[in-house]
């Protein structure tokens, strides 16, 4: 079954038809010829493979008042190795190509390094001369989108910048220029879009981004809603973390223990509440300090 993170790079394909062709032509650096439209056509090959192998998106780029084709582009989001895709991504070709009679590339989408590597490996068909050899769109062709005005012009292309760059030192510009553009998308692709940010951005990033939130930005999505409640548990998690951390401090210097500075900082640092729970009880035993991070028994 397709990933959430699978279905949302498709997406992003299905509503900017053009974003297939700037990708191999602005990432990739491969040629696309000039045309006046690019259309989402079907995918479906049940004619020759079964239709959960359907390829994702078909773009076909279109030419002249008579919108003849002037080249297919099959794209295929790849997240994980399948041993099936060096036999079914050679049928994706041949049959779009059939169709609509106008050459036709593969490009094969991921947001991982090492997937890219797997899926830029050439395929050979058997067939003498004929070795398909897939163009990857990996992290490393994705644009760093850190400028509102060019996340505005292409929300999509940002979206991706956020997916495969979230987790670099530029993650927080990235998530400023997409949610300073955010306003003029339509609502359903602004929750959506904005979940995507969101969930692709590091912790630190992350943290900036909920300021935000607090200042008045609302997100839509089932995905908003369940990342703000989990700050809130979060929130309430740090809370009785440090409330317990208190207690065990507390207790020490009630007995009259004094509590060296590794002891203090190690209490106030921990993040597991059955260890918190643990010292408070030893704190009403030991007697000196240091006992209470040399015993690991309750």
């Amino acid at each position: 079954m397709p990933s959430v993170t699978h279905e949302a790079l498709v997406e992003l394909f299905k509503n900017r038809p053009t974003l297939a062709a700037e990708m191999l032509h602005d990432a990739l650096g491969h040629p696309v010829p000039t045309f006046t439209e690019a259309r989402v056509e079907s995918s479906d090959f049940t004619e020759i493979v079964p239709s959960d192998r359907r390829a994702d998106v078909v773009v076909v780029l279109l030419v002249g008042e008579q919108q003849r084709p002037a080249m297919a582009i099959v794209v295929e989001v790849q997240l994980g190795v399948d041993p099936d895709k060096p036999y079914v991504w050679p049928v994706y070709v041949t049959q779009t190509r059939a169709r609509h009679r106008c050459p036709t590339r593969l490009l094969v989408v991921t947001i991982g390094a090492a997937m890219a590597r797997w899926s830029a490996r050439p395929i050979d068909t058997g067939h003498p001369g004929w070795t398909l050899t897939p163009l990857v769109l990996g992290p490393q062709g994705v644009p760093v989108v850190t400028d509102a005005e060019q996340a505005k012009a292409a929300p999509e292309v940002a979206v991706l910048s956020a997916m495969a760059h979230g987790q670099s030192e530029a993650a927080e510009a990235i998530g400023e220029a997409f949610f300073a553009a955010a306003a003029g998308l339509d609502e359903e692709r602004r929750a959506v879009y904005g979940d995507l940010v969101l969930s692709s951005l590091n912790a630190a990033a992350r943290r900036k981004l909920e300021a935000m939130m607090k200042s008045g930005y609302q997100f839509q999505s089932e995905f908003a809603r369940g990342y703000v409640a989990k700050g809130r548990q979060e929130g309430r998690k740090e809370g009785i973390l440090e409330a317990k951390a208190q207690a065990v401090l507390a207790f020490l210097e009630a007995r009259g223990l004094e509590v060296p500075a590794e002891v203090r900082e190690r209490v106030l640092a921990s993040t597991d509440i059955d260890e918190l729970d643990r010292w408070i009880r030893r704190a009403a035993v030991i007697s000196d300090a240091q006992e209470l991070l040399a015993t690991t028994g309750s």
